[in-house]
């Protein structure tokens, strides 16, 4: 008999066995699994899995359309709000928002949206079910900067609307961080990204890559010369932050942002690559949010040891709890309440170790949090011959810098109100480029408000 309250188990690879490849660590729901954990649901009158939802997807409704079997219909309800479900399905913390809100979640393991939104567009795919329609031209043009998660959820939103939308990458494939920062065994390239993108375009929005907005073409160009009434900016935070320690400009050190996009982007861990990556025997990954762990788990699928230094305890990992689960599973070396201090040189220019110190936590400040203190007479040595920064990003300033009227923050992020609008006209942003570096969901949500913004825009000018 069905335990109410406790989810359905997901089946994963083996942690010894897909800690030497690249393939997706979990296999997902079957058919029968999809169905018996969405009778789990209560179906709520009041489901606050709907609120806490960035994109405000109808949970109960397309869950309630799984428990029926008729996935389709599932499929329709979750195109109505998202434009990346087999992207949201796997690398949304779930358990931090949809899921947080869930009923059962209060007495025992709350459903598992997550994975039931992936069962859904995992069938689709498979089916061939395109669940969103493509409206009538409306006669309008917007550009929208960058394919990451914000511009694809805001480009697809507008499409539906009826308008003519270009989307402008500078890399040569598009998906911006779907495509060069999650790593393949967490979300597949050509099977996941590939076919959600395709899913944008045949809703009639024009994708051109190979485009640097600020060097190949300016946002002023866009609306001055090229016809486009209003433009999103959804080019992310994809400059790498450093620690001001010595020795970070050694030859193997990296940013996470680098070592990520040459492995995911650029196949580095092919020897047919032209664009190789140095692996080490022993790698250092500074840092403890989602992007160290995946540089991390990367790093060891090279084939290197893995030593995560992070200067607070596991308490304060802002990593998702799964993340950090399956890199202790794989075998993965947690170093925590560690500073590091200095990369240490081998005499040739090359890394040869971190010195880092202990650390332990202060007592609280104003707001209850306690800051890590160094212990006096604490320092130490880890052995490393690759350093991988994983700091955080925030915005390339090309944009801002090659744009007339926008303002910027202290952070270098554009400033933008609720619904996207920046301090010039008819120019719109969103996610990372707004925010600073966060997750891919309040990316998409961010493009979701800019759009129907945008269309009150365009709409109040005629």
């Amino acid at each position: 008999m069905m335990d109410r309250f406790k989810k359905v188990p997901v089946r994963e690879q083996d942690p010894l066995a897909r800690a030497k490849n690249f393939d997706e660590v979990c296999y997902g729901y079957d058919r029968l699994e999809a169905v018996a954990e969405a009778a789990r649901c209560l179906n709520c009158k009041d489901p606050q899995c709907v609120q806490h939802c960035p994109v405000h997807i109808q949970i109960p409704a397309f869950v309630a359309r799984v428990k029926d079997g008729d996935f389709a219909s599932a499929a329709h309800i979750i195109a109505q709000d998202s434009s990346l479900p087999a992207v949201c399905g796997r690398v949304c913390p779930q358990e931090t928002q949809c899921e947080s809100g869930c009923v059962l979640g209060k007495k025992g393991e709350a459903v598992s949206i997550g994975r039931l939104e992936r069962f859904v567009a995992d069938w689709s795919r498979e089916n061939g079910v395109f669940a969103a329609d493509r409206a009538a031209s409306n006669g309008h043009k917007v550009a929208v900067v960058g394919s990451g998660p914000s511009g694809l959820a805001c480009a697809s939103d507008l499409a539906r609307m009826g308008y003519d939308v270009t989307i402008f990458e500078m890399l040569h494939k598009a998906g911006g961080v779907l495509q060069y920062g999650i790593p393949e065994f967490r979300l597949p390239k050509d099977k996941v990204v590939a076919p959600e993108i395709d899913n944008v375009r045949r809703l009639g929005v024009k994708i051109e890559t190979n485009v640097v907005i600020g060097r190949t073409v300016t946002i002023d160009e866009l609306m001055d010369k090229e016809g486009f009434e209003a433009v999103f900016v959804g080019s992310g935070a994809g400059l790498p932050k450093f620690m001001g320690i010595p020795g970070e400009n050694l030859n193997g050190v990296f940013s996470a942002n680098e070592y990520l996009t040459r492995s995911n982007l650029m196949q580095a861990y092919s020897a047919e690559s032209d664009t190789p990556i140095r692996i080490g025997r022993n790698v250092a990954v500074v840092g403890g949010g989602n992007v160290a762990m995946d540089a991390a788990r990367t790093a060891l699928r090279l084939g290197s040891h893995v030593t995560i230094v992070y200067r607070r305890t596991e308490k304060e990992l802002p990593a998702r709890v799964e993340e950090v689960h399956h890199a202790k599973q794989e075998g993965i070396e947690f170093r925590l309440l560690t500073n590091p201090v200095a990369v240490l040189d081998d005499g040739r220019g090359w890394v040869k170790g971190l010195r880092c110190l202990q650390m332990e936590l202060g007592e609280p400040d104003e707001s209850g949090r306690r800051s890590p203190v160094p212990v006096e007479g604490s320092e130490f040595d880890i052995e490393a011959d690759v350093v991988i920064m994983a700091l955080g990003t925030s915005p390339n300033p090309l944009i801002s810098s090659t744009t007339s009227g926008l303002e910027i923050n202290r952070r270098g992020c554009i400033v933008a109100s609720e619904d996207g609008a920046t301090t010039r006209q008819g120019i719109f942003a969103g996610g990372d480029a707004v925010t600073g570096a966060a997750t891919v969901i309040l990316a998409m949500g961010a493009g979701r408000r800019a759009a129907a913004a945008i269309d009150e825009y365009i709409r109040n000018k005629q």
